[in-house]
């Protein structure tokens, strides 16, 4: 068509030109037409190459969108199936290549080699996690274990060692830890415990066995002096009475020391004793006694079993108020009847204690620090109060007194007091342990051994009534050498003894001399007795020699 429009076209350009100028028409039209066949003919093959072109882009696009669909359809079930799916099976406890093994693995090598890569990074997550829960679960228990070996275990544990148990029957008792070094660190723990116990428990009895041998040494060293008072004149009544003293002091000490111990008093009484002589007693025992001002209208009675407590109780707090306060104040001691029980107040003159030195003190009387290794060599009167009010249930309180110092209030309760009879009962005599009788043919009395002891002092542990003893049997004849001819000392007597013969002195009346026979000449009279006013002022007089002059 184009060639035909430019063969129209030239042919009318020819005939239209002038005859001159036609073969010059003629050549520029067919050179035109030349060159539109060309130009025809060159946009023909471009415009089938480029539909072609088309043809495969379009065929390309398909592919395409194809594999675009197909890598999409991939990528979703990787994202909803796949990756749930091993996740699940790794939180299962399964492997990665377990959990791979068990979904589709996507065509696309790069999905699939991120599939893998997911699920070994989840895979090791998961083992991390799962160590670190057990790690958890097992510090939690151990932590468990300790927190119950602190504050069950081994206070159970302690416990049950104090009360004489052996290590072997206390771990058989006890719960044990699961975990092996816990174990280990309690066996190792209740074995030592239980060895240091043991130690310690043999000690303590070995020292309150020798503090029984000096408690009873000290009782027939009073009953010596107490002899010698009755014996001896005015002149050395006095010196006398001043060893009595110290020796009183000494027995208080041992008395202490032995209760702390674990042992018993040295003295034990069968009938009650009236609360003068309680006070008088304790105040006998303390050094500072001139200090002490009784103020007791009271006549109540402590029964037997408690009155050496009651009594050792008061002395301890006579003796801290006298050491803890001005030397030139009075220490004043009030009793007081009540309904509740007797009451006893102990107040000085000295400075108030200090609050932190209050605690302490109250804690002591309390009973609650009587652990021989918290205490002070020097402060264990307190200690002793406190282990005497548990036993006795005795009630011992602090409190501000009125005199500018510190009062202390002991309640006495109503089962420590004895029934009041018609007539005043008259304070017995203490009641020393037995010893073994002398034989004949050993001149010195052999000691008592351990087991010996022990039975004797449960033997004296209950009171005995005055009239179920035995009335003592007079000797014979003292003898004062072995048939051998070898000397023989006689015994020391007991505090009974002495108390005993003194009464029997005093209540006595006085024998009238037997007439003398025919032949004979008088018996020279006997001498006086030495007067009790006299004595005391030779006391007295012993005093002012041995008190240093005051500057």
């Amino acid at each position: 068509m184009s060639l035909v429009v430019a063969a129209a076209a030239g042919g009318g350009a020819v005939a239209a030109a002038p005859e001159a100028a036609r073969s010059w028409v003629l050549g520029a039209a067919v050179v035109a037409g030349v060159c539109v066949v060309v130009a025809v003919a060159v946009a023909g093959s471009l415009t089938r190459r480029s539909a072609r072109a088309a043809e495969r882009a379009r065929e390309e696009c398909d592919v395409l969108r194809q594999e675009a669909l197909r890598r999409a359809g991939e990528t979703a079930h990787l994202l909803n199936v796949s990756l749930p799916e091993v996740a699940k099976r790794l939180h299962d406890g399964a492997g990665a290549e377990a959990a791979l093994h068990s979904v589709q693995r996507p065509a696309d090598p790069q999905l699939a080699q991120l599939l893998y890569a997911v699920a070994a990074r989840s895979g090791d997550l998961h083992a991390r996690t799962a160590a670190a829960e057990s790690g958890r679960a097992r510090a939690e228990h151990t932590l468990g274990d300790v927190e119950r070996l602190a504050a069950t275990v081994l206070p159970e544990a302690v416990s049950r060692l104090r009360t004489g148990a052996s290590a072997e029957t206390v771990l058989a008792a006890l719960p044990l830890p699961e975990d092996p070094r816990l174990r280990g660190l309690l066996e190792r723990t209740v074995r030592d415990f239980a060895d240091s116990e043991r130690r310690a428990v043999a000690a303590q009895a070995a020292s309150a066995t020798g503090l029984g041998r000096v408690q009873a040494k000290t009782l027939r060293i009073l009953a010596d002096l107490r002899g010698m008072q009755d014996k001896y004149g005015g002149e050395v009544f006095g010196d006398l009475l001043q060893l009595d003293h110290t020796t009183s002091q000494l027995g208080l000490l041992t008395d202490r020391l032995a209760l702390l111990m674990g042992g018993r008093s040295s003295r034990a009484w069968n009938k009650p004793i009236v609360m003068e002589s309680i006070l008088r007693g304790a105040v006998g025992r303390i050094s500072d006694y001139r200090r002490v001002r009784l103020h007791s209208t009271s006549t109540a009675s402590i029964a037997g079993f408690a009155a050496e407590g009651v009594m050792h109780l008061l002395a301890e707090l006579m003796d801290n108020a006298t050491n803890f306060s001005p030397p030139v104040n009075e220490v004043h001691v009030y009793v007081e009847e009540g309904t509740s029980g007797l009451v006893v107040t102990v107040e000085d003159s000295g400075l108030c204690m200090a609050p932190a030195a209050m605690r302490r003190a109250v804690a002591s009387v309390s009973g609650q620090s009587n652990d021989l290794a918290s205490l002070q060599g020097t402060r264990l009167g307190l200690a002793v109060v406190g282990v005497l009010a548990a036993k006795y249930g005795i009630s011992v309180n602090y409190r501000p007194s009125s005199r500018g110092g510190t009062g202390v209030v002991v309640l006495l309760p109503p089962q420590l007091l004895a029934q009041q009879r018609s007539a005043p009962a008259v304070a017995p005599a203490p009641v020393e342990l037995p010893r073994p009788a002398a034989s004949p043919e050993a001149p010195v009395p052999q000691e008592l051994s351990v087991r010996e002891q022990v039975a004797h002092v449960k033997e004296q542990e209950l009171p005995v009534r005055e009239s179920q003893r035995p009335a003592p049997e007079e000797p014979a004849a003292q003898t004062t050498s072995t048939p051998n001819g070898l000397p023989v000392r006689p015994r020391g007597r007991t505090m009974e003894a002495a108390d005993r013969k003194r009464l029997d002195a005093d209540e006595a009346p006085a024998a009238r001399p037997a007439p003398p026979l025919p032949g004979q000449p008088e018996a020279p009279p006997a001498p006086p007795r030495p007067d009790a006013g006299a004595r005391f002022g030779a006391f007295h007089r012993s005093q002012k020699r041995q008190a240093p002059p005051s500057e």
